[in-house]
This record gives C-alpha cells, structure tokens and sequence, in this order.
C-alpha cells in the first residue's frame, strides 16, 4: 500500500504511469537482485482437458517463507494456466505468452518488486502423448509429468508417485546415456579394485563382477525395471501390464524444487 501510494504521488496521481512505475520499480529490484540464489520456489505440472499435452514449471524465489506464500503460489498457478491455455513449446514462448495485457517477464518484474526477493521461472517441461498424466508431490516440491499410449488414469498417478518417490534417471536401460553407463563402470571398476578382497583377482572376473553390479544398477534406476512402489514384488513393467497389456510409457519429466 505504501508502494502504491509512492507511486501515486510520483505521477500526480495519475494510475497508468503509477503501475509503470511501479513495473519499473520491479525492473530495479530484479536488477540489485540479479546475483542473489533463487533456489526455493514450487514446481507445478498440469495437463490440458483433454489430457493430451502436459507442462511442468518451475517458479523460483530465494526463500521457503516465500515459496510458502498463498500469493506467490497462486502466481504460479496463474503462469501455469497460461502455458496449457496458450499450449507454450517453450519457457521463451511463455514469457512472451499474454498476463493481463503485459507479457509474462514483465508480470515476474512486477512480482520481483512486490514481494522483494528474485523470482523466476527457470525450468520449463512439456510432454505430448495419447494420454499424459500430471502429479504434484509434497506441498509442491515435485512434479511429475508421464505419456502415455492409453487412458489410465489410476496407472498413470501410480507411475507418477513412483517417480516423485524414486526418481529414476530413466525410462528403461536403453533410454539410459552411453555416457551415464561408462562413468557408472568407471566408478564400479574403481571401486573394486580398492577393496583388498578384490585383490590380485583377474581383470575378466572383475569385469564380470563389474556387469552384474552394472545390472543392478539398472534395476534401481530405471523406472520400468523398478519395483513398483505398491507392491514390491512386481516391476513397474510387470504392473503396467497387468493394467492394460497394450498400455506403454512414451516417456516422462521430473521436476523437483533446487
């Protein structure tokens, strides 16, 4: 209220040049601001009507007590509405989407000098499939988008659960990166030879050794060789299955706060 006041006084009481000035005032925050950490915020994630396209946001600010303000969550809300509502590709197109006659940039400068603290979007995630389901996890920290080949809404929120809970690095070992492979071989093969039970074995049994380990790591870190969450006697494949013999994962995001 103070603010406003300011800023009607400044332009003589004039209510267009006062919300510029204030909007400018936003812009000189963000800027003393630039150089702080935005590592809090809520991650969101949402699905058009139709199920068809899902986006996931990450809204920053610099604080929890921010993070945890009724305003500020009802911001990213309003900034996911717009991306499903104007079915954004891109965090660019986003930011250039339409906020109540301003783009979106310009309505986070707003926010920046509203509530004091560095705020962004600063992670954008969309996944398009024959069905995708969306999941919000513990007050906001995490959201999970998945697509995939057929309606199941009860599966879809299940799979989505596990990979807020487990957080796989992905879908199955042949979406793993070859890169991701060698250096987890790398740290298998290092780490044997500095056992002293491993010594003086030789190089192929320590090879062998080494794929078994690289097997499990596979099992625990690839979402359909996963236990299922629900019922640990099962993979998350094996579940799918027995849901819907033609229902298949084409892929999934995963966004936490930080």
């Amino acid at each position: 209220m103070l603010d406003c006041r300011a800023a009607l006084q400044e332009t003589n009481g004039n209510f267009d040049e006062a919300v510029d000035f204030l909007r400018k005032k936003g812009a000189k925050v963000a800027a003393k601001r630039s150089d702080r950490d935005a590592n809090e915020g809520i991650v969101l994630a949402k699905t058009n009507d139709a199920n068809k396209v899902g986006i996931s946001l990450n809204v920053t600010s610099e604080t929890d007590f921010v993070a945890k303000n009724d305003d500020f969550i009802a911001f990213g809300n309003q900034l996911i509405d717009i991306a499903v509502a104007n079915d954004c590709k891109s965090l660019d197109e986003l930011k250039s989407a339409d906020f109540e006659g301003i783009p979106v940039s310009e309505k986070i400068l707003e926010q920046v000098g509203k509530i004091g603290e560095k705020i962004d979007v600063t992670s954008f995630e969309r996944v398009e499939a024959d069905y995708v389901a969306a999941y919000n996890h513990g007050g906001n920290r995490v959201a999970v988008l998945v697509g995939m080949t057929q309606e199941e809404a009860e599966a879809g929120k299940d799979v989505a659960m596990q990979i807020a809970a487990m957080n796989p690095v992905a879908l199955n070992r042949d979406s793993v990166s070859p890169e991701q492979i060698k250096r987890e071989k790398k740290v298998i093969m290092e780490s044997m030879k500095a056992d002293p039970k491993m010594e003086g074995k030789p190089e192929q049994m320590l090879t062998k050794i080494a794929e078994g380990k690289l097997g499990a790591f596979f099992k625990e870190n690839t979402l359909m060789a996963q236990p299922f969450v629900k019922d640990g006697s099962k993979t998350v494949e094996q579940f799918l299955k027995e849901t819907n013999a033609d229902l298949n994962l084409t892929e999934y995001k995963r966004l936490a706060v930080g």
